[in-house]
């Protein structure tokens, strides 16, 4: 095969005048296998180098180092484009931002940033009326100082003990999601002891403030067990919990509102099973809740001697039950389940029940007291989203709520349960300036091909005319029962000033019409996730939101995938698509049980090594095995090398396939960070650069480089 290498290398011009002259080809190397009874030809599977997660092989850095040099030889004439993106975006950030302090125990927390910094610090004070301490703030952990020697970091959380003398952090360097903890001493300011490196998820204290209860990801990347490691111990830490009975489950670690019982919950997608430990006594024997039950989903608070149940047992959109924690498995309804009410979480303060939800798509939250009476909290605009926010301590007279719309910067409330009022406690400033009343909202909702009515939320420059002229973009992601909310982005004004109308389409297969919503885009029913988005693009066209072939897209991981499949089921719709991390290469990952999340994900997408008819499905929509002889529009295509959920080799694999059979003449990119993973650069400054790039590419499609009107 020596050959082949040679002819790779050949066709791989790398920087400078050969870049600009003609986009990097991929050798085709022959590759087939076959699953029942079908042949797959991948000409392409050479791009996943052998050896991953490590990524040593010479032409598959060769191709990818190519594909970058063509990137920047493509963007280079957009640069300037670029750059005055960018310096909107930075104009509109407050370098000097801070949290709302969050109470807890003797202190109150927050996190600030300093001007310039791409990390944020985070801090403590005494709370109102404890003496000690400097009231104007003690540091407890610097994210600058400990990521001035990476390129990438990014902090995965931060728990200081109960007794406030520790904090136990957890970082990652390099994007590949492997965390490190480290138990830090607040005032000395240094690192004590550390944890482990094969860590992912949460992370909880002791009550004694002597051991913490972390999670392990094993090799393939799986969190299998939680482990109880006492501070000081040397020798491999005590297991809590081992998943063994489904290699497609995850375990994480979570802490009851009261702070006495660790909960230790073990699930895929759609099932799970909950044990709890308690926190004065971590090395004790788990108390199983209830087992599992495919197909069952249920999470827990506990109250005194009271546990509290969100499951979906016996309705769609979930119910609410209590139990005797003597008998954690006996439950009996408090909240029944609602065809109107999606019930997403529930958290169990000392003197109510805080119950996070959804009606209509809209977020609803609800506070319901021991007596059965309940405060529903006061929400007015036509698309917001509303969730509640950090609470720390058992009970929360002011219970912290974040909230925003299309229109309202990100704005957090404290609501006085005893007043029964919203108190603002801060509103996202953009120092640039920003007026509300300059721009309009309006929530619609699009019939899709097989009659279901899907909502879109839509924000435009006040005087936008919907007369069938315009240009829009339409965003959505669509899958796990992941919502797709209508919040507030100050970069996205980049766009409404230039004239643009910008839309969120709450697509099948996220959760936000409920949880059937969910289910109605997944397994045997995922292409109505795509078909939802194709129907709403050319809804908007209809009702003249957009002109024909005037909406551009983006979408990223699972929506990514989105991405993939509308470009081969409706190209023509689209000026313009971005697909990050796009999760493309559907059939071939699904079929690969070795690699960290396929497992875990069957139950999301269906298991082909051993259905055929899941095979079939899943090969009618994948967007590598559908790529044909076409026109696509122009794409830009981002992948990470470090990335553990959507493997670079997937876009990589994508893309070359498309430059191969494509018809058209339109602009393909294709960038892979090279030190980052699934979400890209890491710091609130070098993640603008890379939106800029994504702006600047749309915004050239449509022929809107220029300054914003104003």
């Amino acid at each position: 095969m020596r050959f082949l290498v040679v002819a790779v290398a050949a066709l791989f011009p790398l920087a400078g005048a050969t870049a600009q002259m003609q986009p990097p080809i991929a050798a085709k190397r022959p590759h087939s296998f076959t699953h029942h009874g079908i042949t797959v030809e991948d000409p392409y599977n050479w791009l996943k180098d052998p050896g991953y997660p490590k990524v040593d092989d010479a032409d598959v850095l060769a191709y990818l180092k190519a594909e970058n040099a063509w990137f920047q030889a493509q963007m280079a004439p957009i640069a300037g484009l670029k750059d005055t993106l960018y310096a909107e975006f930075k104009g509109r950030v407050q370098q000097d931002d801070a949290s709302v302090p969050v109470p807890d125990g003797g202190f109150e927390y927050w996190w600030q940033f300093k001007p310039g910094d791409q990390y944020r610090t985070w801090m403590r004070r005494p709370k109102a009326g404890n003496s000690g301490g400097d009231s104007a703030g003690q540091l407890v952990l610097s994210e600058p100082e400990l990521a001035k020697d990476h390129d990438y970091f990014r902090l995965g959380g931060q728990n200081v003990s109960p007794d406030g003398r520790l904090v136990a952090y957890a970082a990652d360097t390099d994007g590949s999601e492997r965390f490190t903890i480290r138990i830090r001493d607040i005032a000395a300011g240094k690192d004590i002891e550390t944890v482990t490196k094969v860590s992912v998820g949460g992370f909880e204290w002791s009550a004694d403030s002597k051991a913490v209860i972390w999670t392990e990801v094993n090799d393939n990347w799986r969190r299998i067990k939680a482990r109880l490691h006492v501070l000081g111990q040397t020798g491999e830490d005590r297991v809590i919990y081992e998943e063994t009975e489904d290699k497609g489950f995850g375990v994480n670690v979570g802490k009851s509102q009261d702070g006495k019982w660790i909960i230790v919950g073990t699930s895929d997608h759609v099932t799970s099973e909950v044990r709890l430990v308690p926190a004065a006594n971590p090395a004790a024997a788990p108390l199983l809740v209830r087992r599992r039950q495919a197909g069952v989903v249920y999470d827990v608070d506990v109250r005194g001697n009271t546990l509290f149940v969100r499951t979906n047992d016996d309705h769609v959109n979930f119910r609410v039950a209590t139990a005797a924690l003597a008998k954690p498995g006996e439950w009996a309804t408090l909240i029944p389940g609602s065809d109107r009410d999606y019930i997403t979480g529930i958290a169990a303060f000392t003197s109510y029940l805080a119950v996070q939800g959804r009606r209509e798509g809209l977020d609803r939250i609800v506070l319901r007291r021991d007596d059965g009476s309940e405060i529903v909290l006061p929400f007015a605009e036509a698309a917001f989203t509303a969730s509640i926010g950090s609470n720390a301590e058992a009970d929360a007279p002011l219970l912290r709520l974040n909230y925003a719309s299309m229109v309202t910067p990100a704005t957090v409330f404290d609501y006085d349960v005893k007043a029964g009022k919203l108190i603002t406690r801060k509103v996202q400033q953009v120092p640039s300036g920003y007026d509300a009343s300059q721009y309009e909202s309006q929530r619609i909702f699009v019939t899709a091909r097989d009659g279901v009515k899907v909502p879109v939320a839509i924000v435009y420059k006040k005087g936008f005319k919907p007369d069938g002229t315009g240009k829009l973009h339409l965003y959505a992601y669509g899958a796990y029962g992941i919502p797709t909310m209508p919040g507030f982005s100050a970069n996205r004004l980049s766009l409404l000033d230039r004239g643009m109308v910008f839309a969120i389409a709450q697509i099948r297969g996220g959760d936000d019409l409920g949880y059937k919503w969910y289910l109605d885009g997944k397994l045997a029913k995922r292409t109505n996730t795509f078909n939802d988005f194709v129907d709403a693009a050319k809804g908007l066209v209809k009702a003249g939101w957009a002109a024909p072939g005037m909406i551009s897209a983006s979408g990223g991981s699972a929506g990514g995938e989105l991405m993939g499949a509308i470009v081969n089921q409706a190209p023509e719709q689209f000026r313009a698509v971005v697909a990050h991390v796009p999760f493309v290469d559907v059939l071939n990952t699904m079929l690969d049980e070795s690699l960290p999340l396929t497992p875990g994900e069957w139950p999301e997408w269906g298991n082909p090594i051993t259905s055929k008819a899941d095979f079939e499905l899943i090969r009618s929509y994948s967007p590598y095995d559908q790529v044909r002889a076409q026109a696509y529009p122009p794409l830009m295509v981002t992948a990470g090398l470090n990335d553990p959920r959507v493997t670079y080799w997937e876009p990589a694999k994508w893309v070359a396939k498309l430059r191969s059979v494509k018809t058209d003449s339109n602009v393909l990119v294709f960038k892979t960070n090279m030190g980052a993973g699934h979400g890209g650069k890491s710091g609130r400054f070098a993640a603008l650069e890379e939106l800029a790039e994504e702006y600047a590419f749309i915004l050239t499609q449509f022929g809107l480089g220029d300054a914003p009107a104003r």
